[in-house]
């Protein structure tokens, strides 16, 4: 009977308590998770929860769209859950979850690039710099696999030179969505300089006054002007609207002499410089060849526009020329004996 006891004793005091063994065994409660981020296009159960076990790679929704994000109500993550075995869910007083799906970002300006150079490079069409596209349809960013590292590789490309129509196709990256299509047209354009504002006759031409934009070249001539700094400091020649193309026609070099104003008449003489007032006939920039009054002659003169109100009128004193003498004979010279 003694032995009995000491026995059991000894079980006991190796035996851990109950409530040992389960704190030492329990795996760590399921709890829902805030936010989620997922590759592909399904949501697993371990996606939203946390410590869920076995069960963490059943599919139990379907993912957002490529690069969008999603909420999941918690009520209806616990209720697709509790099918698989995962009761009790601590939802840490999360409301919703946030799901989402990554994605690989493909700028609509590097598609718009794409498109340009392949009709470009495949209709001749110039350097795609040159090609402004209009699209059906906004262009967007492009979302795609993130585990994908190609790029767009065109499987269709129509172009209609007549009223400049494409249609291309890209297989997308990855191969596992349907090709991505985009129609529009295409224009060849220049780089054109513009007026801001209405610019008066005669007005010269600062920076402010003028910009850069491309405009169809079957709109345009061939002469119109490109570069800023070509028409800084020229003047119009005429009134010019904002919204056309300036052309070098448009331009010219500051009047220095207006019509009808009172100038400085410089006669150049070799050796000699005489000034006298005159009314120019006509307005004209420096170098111009312009008709002026002299005002104490009356005379008109024509005379190059030199400098702000002064025309030169070039001059040559007239050559006189030597009156020739026979020379006399000489006394002692021979005489002629006529035959």
């Amino acid at each position: 009977m003694t032995r009995i006891a000491t026995l059991v004793v000894l079980l006991a005091l190796c035996t851990p308590a109950p409530a040992q063994v389960t704190a030492s065994l329990d795996p760590a409660k399921p709890r829902l998770r805030s936010e989620a981020h997922v590759t592909g296009n399904i949501v697993r159960i371990g996606d939203l929860v946390e410590n869920a076990g076995i069960v963490a790679d059943i599919p139990i929704f379907q993912a957002p769209d490529l690069g969008d994000t999603g909420a999941v109500p918690a009520a209806r993550v616990i209720e697709a859950v509790r099918a698989h075995a995962i009761v009790g869910l601590n939802s840490n007083g999360i409301s919703e979850v946030m799901v989402t799906r990554l994605s690989r970002a493909i700028p609509a300006k590097e598609i718009e690039a794409r498109i340009a150079g392949a009709l470009a490079s495949q209709y001749s069409l110039g350097e795609a710099k040159d090609l402004t596209l209009n699209f059906d349809r906004e262009l967007r960013t492009l979302h795609v696999e993130p585990s994908t590292n190609a790029g767009l590789r065109i499987a269709r490309l129509n172009y209609e030179p007549r009223n400049g129509r494409f249609d291309i196709a890209f297989d997308a990256p990855g191969g596992n969505e349907r090709a991505i299509r985009f129609t529009g047209s295409a224009v060849m354009t220049t780089e054109t300089l513009m007026l801001t504002h209405p610019v008066n006759r005669g007005e010269v031409l600062k920076h402010a006054d003028v910009t850069i934009q491309r405009r169809p070249k079957a709109e345009i001539g061939n002469d119109i002007i490109g570069a800023t700094e070509t028409v800084i400091g020229l003047a119009a020649r005429r009134s010019l609207r904002p919204g056309q193309p300036l052309r070098i026609a448009d331009l010219m070099k500051p009047e220095l002499v207006m019509r009808d104003a009172t100038v400085t008449l410089v006669y150049e003489i070799p050796g000699i410089t005489l000034t006298v007032r005159g009314k120019a006939l006509e307005g004209g920039a420096e170098g111009d060849l312009i008709a002026v009054l002299n005002t104490q002659s009356k005379r008109t003169v024509q005379g190059t526009v030199s400098a702000s109100g002064h025309v030169i009128v070039a001059s040559t004193m007239p050559r006189i020329a030597a009156k020739l003498e026979p020379s006399p004979v000489p006394s002692n010279a021979p005489s002629e004996r006529a035959e």
